[in-house]
């Protein structure tokens, strides 16, 4: 959809993108997190109901893993309003008229267009990696453990 402003003798037409939508783009990336988190709390309680005591490190291991990524959500989100902002880029060309005596007169036209752009979270993505990494070597720990 675009709209068009004359200011003066510049005509501004401004460009909204329709198909950009910040709630879908927030609803993707918290639902995600939070359904890590609920994933991990879930395989946690299967693993202290299900197994023998000697499987509880292993299962207090996964409800921890899964609160951490539940933090990581909420600061997620915390971020997220801060994560969509507007990129304006302007473009003017001439064009022609007519002075209505016979002659023309010269123009320009000012395009405006308004982009909304994303900004990766990347302190996230990597307090994620290595809450990852060190669940999964805790992890590992733990099973060569188990069989001794």
């Amino acid at each position: 959809m675009a709209s068009m402003l004359e200011i003066g003798s510049i005509f501004v037409f401004i460009v909204h993108d329709q198909s950009f939508s910040p709630v879908k783009t927030q609803r993707t990336f918290e639902g995600a997190y939070m359904r890590t988190a609920l994933g991990q709390f879930s395989f946690a309680l299967i693993i202290l109901k299900i197994f023998t005591s000697e499987f509880y490190p292993i299962g207090a291991l996964f409800a921890v893993y899964g609160t951490a990524i539940m933090l990581v959500a909420i600061y997620r989100r915390h971020e997220g309003n801060r994560q969509f902002f507007d990129q304006e880029e302007t473009d003017e060309e001439p064009f022609f008229e007519s002075d209505g005596a016979g002659g023309t007169v010269t123009r320009l036209r000012k395009t405006i267009v308004v982009k909304k752009k994303f900004r990766t979270s990347g302190n996230s993505i990597a307090l994620l990696m290595l809450l990852s990494l060190s669940a999964y070597v805790a992890l590992m720990v733990m099973l060569w453990n188990l069989g001794t």
